[in-house]
């Protein structure tokens, strides 16, 4: 971990906070638009969740586990209501208007309170498993376990909520092939991708850390 001042926490728990929101908020978007990838039904959204995997790995390598469930705990409202008006106003990629705000979308809702539940059950997950497993001395081991474990959890918990008997027929019928689809992409997504990409980005952030005056504790990263 590394010693921040408090005007450097601020700093990094904004950005953190802000990407985390910006990330499910087009997930919840992307989700609503379903296509066929060789021959097997799937969503854009499985392309840009895995992004959140990454900022909660990371942010639990720099700073531990605290400030990872601050972010959640500071993410979880305002992405909840950022995503059920964006999904309103883009239902399905087309634009609707500002009067749709004022009538309840249960379609939306459910989507969004499914990306709320999700998002919270995978990430408490997915920092608990990488907390345990960072100390292990090789830094992949972490991030590509708890991968594997959250988007699991992640994943299935999201597409019953949001789709099991919805009032969406083809989402409804198709949820779990859907569901599956969407964790094959994520985990080779993440494992292919951002595995190797993460010990760049943990490289750089360090570096760009320091610059700002962080110190590495004791205990190391």
């Amino acid at each position: 971990m590394l010693s921040l001042t408090d005007a450097q926490y601020r700093r990094c728990l904004i950005a953190l906070v802000a990407f985390h929101i910006l990330v499910i908020a087009a997930s919840n978007y992307l989700v609503q638009l379903p296509f066929t990838l060789f021959g097997v039904h799937t969503t854009w959204g499985a392309f840009s969740f895995p992004f959140i995997f990454l900022a909660t790995d990371l942010t639990v390598r720099l700073f531990g586990k605290g400030p990872a469930r601050a972010i959640i705990a500071r993410v979880m409202l305002p992405a909840l209501v950022i995503s059920y008006v964006l999904s309103v106003l883009f239902e399905k990629g087309e634009f609707r208007s500002l009067a749709a705000l004022g009538e309840f979308n249960l379609f939306v809702a459910r989507i969004a309170l499914a990306s709320f539940m999700a998002y919270v059950i995978g990430q408490l997950l997915d920092i608990q498993v990488f907390d345990r497993l960072r100390r292990n001395g090789r830094w992949w081991v972490a991030p590509a376990v708890s991968t594997v474990f959250g988007n699991l959890a992640d994943t299935f918990a999201f597409f019953a909520i949001a789709f099991h008997q919805g009032p969406d027929a083809f989402m409804a019928t198709h949820w779990v092939e859907i569901a599956w689809v969407d964790y094959a992409i994520k985990l080779t997504v993440s494992l292919l991708l951002f595995l190797p990409m993460y010990g760049l980005l943990l490289g750089w952030l360090i570096r760009r850390l320091l610059g700002w005056g962080a110190k590495p504790s004791p205990e190391g990263i």
